[in-house]
């Protein structure tokens, strides 16, 4: 007979911590026995040198090699690989407790369906975590996740977790990196799934030697991804402040001409970030937009709600009405220059109407070509979908 699935597994991403692996796999086996759990310990070795493999398969885990290079790979080749239903995933340096996984287990059991360790709630003990980590890169990055994702998540880059295997792998998790850490409650957070945090603690590793992790270079990781997993934020927020200013100021600055404060150069700056403005907003959509077809991301209730009220032939008359109102403007403007014979003209009234009117160009082809590419990327998806 077949052997029966476990209902946990233990997954540790492993490279050469040979000093240290072997004791977290018995603490591990140890914490199956005492508390009657069918289990297994999963070691994900992403290309060991030392006898970590040897010593990890000696106290009683099962070794997967990921070939791929990362922390990210190890952990998505161990979540393939394994059997549980459930699956705590922690380091294999001995910087967590293996023995005392009750928590998780039962918020787990209770129907969650990612458990995040909490590491300020549940204790670091003195050196086991770098000041600039717990005192600006943690806490940093934790805000800007709770603020971009609506989580009530505090410890956002714990290393230990656990979560249901079929919930994660629906996911569809892609990042090798660190930024796996962020990519997995970002995603979670964003399908909607049950969240739900425990304290943890945290204690100095045990291998001896600087850890895999660069503050800096990872720090920054976790900060990108979270900016360009989250358009709004980084792209459509800005643009529609940008926006609104620049409109704004151009109208305040062509009706007001008397009474508005500044003159032609502001309103040239003003021009700048109408445009800039939209291009940002443009590119927040199709940046969310191809998220939404590639199914990184779900689709927003928003954009179910409205994407009967826009299409390519839409988009495409909307630009052209403001290219053409530009280029009219434009035209009506060098028609009035040739009245006067061609000759000398006042910059700060001539500049106070050509500078909305190159705006109404810019911004129509803007918003034409956004359209265009929209039906591109709607045309490739289509044709790449399987019958």
């Amino acid at each position: 007979m077949e052997e029966e699935a476990p209902e946990l597994t233990v997954l540790m991403p492993c490279l050469n911590e040979a000093r240290t692996v072997g004791r977290c796999v018995q603490a591990a086996m140890g914490f199956f026995e005492r508390r009657g759990i069918r289990g297994e310990v999963l070691v994900a070795d992403n290309g060991s040198t030392d006898s970590s493999q040897a010593i990890a398969t000696a106290a009683g885990a099962r070794v997967v090699p990921v070939a791929q290079r990362g922390y990210g790979a190890a952990l998505l080749g161990g979540i393939a690989a394994a059997r549980g239903r459930y699956i705590i995933m922690g380091d294999a340096d001995d910087s967590y407790d293996f023995a005392s996984l009750d928590a998780f287990v039962a918020t787990l059991r209770n129907g969650a369906d990612l458990v995040m360790g909490n590491r300020f709630r549940g204790g670091i003990a003195p050196g086991a975590m770098p000041f600039l980590h717990r005192y600006l890169g943690n806490p940093v990055l934790s805000f800007i996740g709770r603020l971009f994702f609506r989580t009530a998540i505090r410890d956002f880059h714990c290393g230990m977790r656990g979560f249901s295997r079929d919930a994660i792998l629906r996911l569809g998790l892609i990042t090798p990196g660190m930024e796996f850490a962020s990519e997995m409650v970002a995603k979670a957070a964003l399908a909607g799934l049950r969240i739900e945090e425990v304290p943890t603690t945290l204690r100095p590793d045990g291998r001896g030697r600087p850890p895999h992790l660069r503050t800096w270079r990872d720090g920054w990781r976790h900060l990108r991804f979270l900016l360009l997993f989250c358009p709004r934020w980084l792209f459509l927020y800005p643009g529609i402040a940008l926006g609104l200013l620049g409109v704004g100021g151009l109208l305040a600055g062509y009706l007001g001409a008397q009474a508005v404060p500044f003159g032609i150069h502001s309103m040239l700056y003003l021009g700048a970030a109408t445009i800039i403005g939209v291009q940002l907003i443009v590119f927040a959509l199709l940046t969310k937009w191809l998220a939404v077809l590639a199914r990184f991301v779900p689709e927003p209730a928003w954009m179910s709600r409205w994407s009967g009220s826009f299409s390519l032939e839409k988009g495409l008359i909307a630009g052209a009405l403001l290219l053409l109102a530009g280029l009219g403007w434009s035209i009506g403007l060098t028609v009035d220059w040739g009245r006067t014979g061609f000759g000398p003209l006042n910059p700060v009234e001539t500049m106070r109407s050509v500078i909305p009117a190159v705006t109404l160009m810019a911004v129509g082809s803007q918003v034409a070509m956004a359209s265009l590419f929209a039906g591109a990327l709607l045309s490739s998806w289509r044709s790449a979908r399987p019958a």
